[in-house]
């Protein structure tokens, strides 16, 4: 039996962390997971790369080390968001390629679909126009790892895929007030129950949005490595129906605290793109039977881990 060495870069993150979960419960005889962490090498260093690769030999690569921020992170920022991912990611795919990784799998990001579109959202629509100009940076490198993907199978032979995940959250998130939606109003309500405020919700609550657990995430990534054999991305998301609007997120937060303190929308402010439904078709050709996490108890899960790690928690 052929031992499989398989590298996760962004190990320690809230996908890598979801991912140690699973595993220790799906571990195979022919499997060694390795989970890497910025402590062990900067990404962005070619050389500290091929070290890396060098040291531990992998025959399959998870990549989801990224350099990642919220929106606000973004403004004035594109230039940054674009070089860096580019450079993280062409050292992985170089490396992979020197050291004959077997299949690498690149997670994406539901940012790189075109900014004007029409729902929903497939695979097929990823080149079809520039991504939103608020993270154009980050969505045009993520969205050449597809097109570096078919170049190194055309040019090399390589099994290079891509997933492209809906926003995703649960326990090991970083729970910036800043960044995403779900582990920032987390953090919100747990402060204003504890100190006695008003919580606050951006907007009208009115956008639409697909979610995923962490640890489903987690499962298809394993599954993609083990069982996916397409170059071209599949979108890893619930079903339509499973859309939920911001607000009934925010009250499924405000639940799972036993929150009874008063709560503000702030009309005044942007509610950001209002839909972006995307279509798992594809998915379910392979997994049609996958049930996902109902989002209500994903959230009473991942509040809970909260208010056990608040003081460890990353924000």
């Amino acid at each position: 039996m052929e031992k499989k060495v398989i590298l996760v870069t962004g190990g320690s993150g809230l996908v890598g962390k979801g991912i140690q979960t699973v595993i220790s419960s799906d571990k195979r005889e022919d499997e060694e997971w390795i989970f890497l962490s910025s402590k062990d090498a900067n990404l962005l260093n070619k050389e500290e790369t091929f070290a890396v690769f060098e040291k531990h030999k992998p025959t399959h690569v998870i990549h989801l080390a990224a350099m990642v921020g919220g929106l606000f992170a973004h403004m004035g920022n594109n230039c940054e968001f674009f070089r860096n991912n580019m450079m993280m990611n062409d050292n992985i795919m170089e490396a992979s390629l020197k050291y004959k990784v077997k299949k690498l799998v690149s997670c994406l990001s539901f940012c790189i679909f075109p900014d004007k579109t029409s729902f929903p959202i497939d695979e097929t629509m990823l080149h079809n126009g520039l991504p939103n100009p608020s993270m154009f940076g980050y969505g045009c490198a993520k969205r050449m790892v597809d097109v570096l993907n078919k170049a190194y199978n055309e040019d090399h032979g390589c099994m290079f895929t891509s997933v492209i995940p809906c926003s995703t959250f649960g326990p090991h998130d970083n729970f910036d007030l800043e960044g995403r939606v779900i582990p920032g109003l987390i953090r919100k309500a747990y402060e204003a129950k504890k100190d006695g405020t008003t919580f606050e919700i951006w907007g009208t609550g009115a956008a639409l949005r697909q979610f995923i657990y962490n640890l489903d995430l987690a499962k298809l990534f394993i599954w993609a490595l083990r069982e996916y054999q397409e170059i071209d991305p599949i979108i890893l998301a619930p079903d339509e129906a499973d859309e939920v609007s911001i607000k009934d997120v925010a009250m499924m937060i405000l639940e799972a605290f036993d929150f009874k303190g008063d709560v503000k929308f702030l009309t005044d402010k942007p509610d950001g793109q209002l839909k972006r439904t995307a279509s798992n078709a594809k998915l379910r050709t392979y997994l049609p039977q996958y049930q996902f996490m109902p989002t209500r108890q994903a959230i009473r899960e991942t509040v809970q881990w909260y208010v056990d790690n608040h003081h460890v928690a990353r924000k």
